[in-house]
């Protein structure tokens, strides 16, 4: 939990040093009303007091109240102030990790997990903070305090509230080793009802389909029923400290008082007066320490979920991207738009064989190389190796000649334009999908969205939409065809105006008219680009400057079309389960 303040910034150190003189102050004002209840308490039974002395001391009493109520309001202010702020930087320190870890990352967390540990658990750590900058330095100063006047205002009054504390450290120690081990399972089941909620969200077509809705109930349901079975124990058990805590203050004042007048009866007349002023400034003093270690409880019951959610957040912000970019901003002029794989071999972390092995080829500029194979032969994952989505375990990948691991990654990034295999939009306007990213509010111009529409043949149905260009896109793009969200990530890529294109299988969506179509313009309009394709369908790869064609994470065959239909027996095989003689002929 301790680790988490490091990211505190010295604005809200300073809030906090003055929050706690602020405390300070409040604590010395609450202990200074027993002195003055007291002397009040005297004056009352003194024959011969001045009514002024007890008004002048009851105005005395009614200045440290305020006092103290003001100095509690500022302090709850500076609490609430610094909570906010370092949620909030927290939140953006949570996203920008994320945003700067590479898949290899990305994969030691779930995406539930994340959701979470950016939403529920910052929540956590910034409701504690905000009851501990309150409480957790009061308390103790507070019952420290206290005790320091108890001490010396009779022994027999020091013995049972040392009989009370007792009984309520005992209680709390109990409680937080039945408790403790229930909010660490409450974080882990957050992420699995975040879980279940998001998979019924993102493959709601397919539960309809399949008509699964109650199975996915009965998974919701699960998972419901054991967060809350265990928010349930937690609850209880922690209800038990009220009235706990209750029966103990009363039977702490009882008691005192049953003593008090026990000593009074046997005092002279000369000392019953300052035992009973002793004994009404004790009781006092006395619920103030009882007061005090109630309010830690309530921390006791706060920091075990705030601590593992603390170290949650932790987890993720230290864990340190295996991605390290260079400093080289552009590569070599001559070789721009080359791309070179020199030997390379790709083992996914934790596998325990290679996806990839001695791949070896070169993509001139301008060049179309395009890679097939069957499902699982390592196509999508070499083609990540270039914008480092992963770094190779052997070998090396070269663009404009030099390193890919030389690069910035912001400039290397740059000379890409990439199709995912799955079409990705984002909520906005057809404009803000296409010239999207901050360079694309700097350098593209409406004409500029409205070429690469037409390149990716999107012309037709995004001038259907109501709105044109700013038409809205839903989450995910919803609210559109699977071939029209396809097209429009295209449209993307060639709005970019990169170096390379690399399209993952970015045509499988489209009909094989639109796939010609939209292959002819973009060779036309983009002949010094070069491109790279991963596809499934020969149609899509046919007129190739160099086909690759990959088995089990190895290159089995390289050419073009006609050579590999004499030389290469898998792209035999693949071709002719597509295309018909004649075609294979033509």
């Amino acid at each position: 939990m301790v680790k988490i303040f490091k990211y505190f910034n010295w604005k809200e150190w300073v809030m906090s040093a003055i929050s706690l003189v602020f405390i300070v102050a409040q604590v010395w004002l609450s202990l200074k009303l027993p002195d003055y209840m007291s002397t009040v308490t005297r004056l009352t039974q003194t024959p011969g007091s001045q009514i002024s002395e007890i008004w002048i001391n009851g105005g005395y009493m009614l200045l440290c109240a305020l006092g103290s109520i003001a100095s509690a309001i500022i302090v709850g202010y500076l609490a609430a102030k610094i909570s906010a702020s370092f949620s909030q930087r927290l939140r953006s320190l949570l996203f920008d990790k994320v945003d700067s870890f590479s898949m290899e990352e990305l994969n030691r967390f779930s995406t539930s997990s994340l959701i979470t540990r950016s939403t529920n658990d910052i929540t956590q750590v910034q409701m504690f903070i905000v009851i501990a900058l309150q409480i957790a330095i009061r308390a103790p100063i507070m019952a420290i305090w206290a005790l320091t006047k108890i001490v010396g205002k009779g022994d027999s009054f020091v013995y049972i509230v040392a009989v009370a504390l007792i009984i309520v450290i005992s209680m709390v120690t109990i409680l937080m080793i039945k408790v403790i081990p229930k909010f660490r399972k409450m974080q882990v089941l957050t992420d699995n009802i975040t879980r279940v909620t998001r998979e019924n969200l993102t493959g709601l077509r397919v539960v309809k389909a399949y008509n699964a809705d109650k199975y996915q109930e009965k998974k919701f349901e699960d998972a419901n029923e054991e967060l809350t079975s265990t928010q349930m124990y937690t609850n209880r058990a922690m209800s038990i400290m009220n009235p706990l805590m209750t029966i103990i203050m009363n039977g702490l004042s009882l008691a005192i008082y049953w003593v008090g007048a026990y000593m009074i009866q046997a005092a002279t007349m000369m000392d019953k007066l300052t035992i009973f002023s002793n004994m009404v400034v004790f009781s006092s003093y006395a619920i103030q320490v009882i007061m005090s270690f109630m309010m830690l409880i309530m921390i006791f019951i706060m920091f075990p979920r705030a601590s593992v959610a603390a170290n949650r957040i932790n987890e993720v912000l230290g864990t340190e991207p295996n991605i390290i970019e260079g400093e080289k901003i552009d590569g070599n002029p001559q070789l721009k738009g080359e791309i070179s794989f020199k030997n390379v071999s790709f083992t996914y972390p934790g596998a325990s064989a290679p996806v990839l092995e001695n791949i070896s080829f070169d993509a001139k500029h301008g060049e179309t190389v395009a890679f097939i194979g069957s499902t699982g032969s390592g196509k999508s994952t070499l083609i990540n190796l270039i914008p480092r989505f992963f770094d190779t375990t052997e070998g090396q990948v070269f663009v404009d000649g030099f390193n890919v691991k030389d690069y910035k990654l912001e400039n290397l990034l740059d000379k890409i334009g990439y199709v995912p295999q799955q079409s990705i939009l984002f909520k906005g306007s057809v404009e803000s999908n296409v010239a999207y990213g901050d360079n694309g509010k700097e350098r593209y111009s409406k004409e500029a969205v409205h070429k690469a529409i037409n390149i990716a043949q999107a012309t037709e149905f995004v001038n259907q939409m109501e709105g044109s260009l700013d038409a809205p896109i839903s989450q995910g793009g919803a609210n559109i065809s699977g071939g029209q969200k396809q097209r429009l990530s295209i449209a993307r890529a060639i709005c970019r105006n990169p170096e390379i294109y690399i399209f993952d299988d970015s045509f499988s969506a489209l009909d094989y008219k639109t796939d010609r179509d939209l292959r002819t313009a973009i060779k036309k309009e983009t002949a010094h680009v070069t491109t790279l394709i991963v596809a499934q369908r020969i149609g899509t790869i046919i007129d190739a400057d160099q086909i690759i064609v990959l088995d089990e994470g190895k290159i089995v065959g390289k050419g073009k079309h006609k050579e590999l239909l004499k030389n290469c027996d898998i792209y035999r095989e693949i071709a002719m389960s597509q295309l018909s003689e004649e075609e294979l002929i033509s």
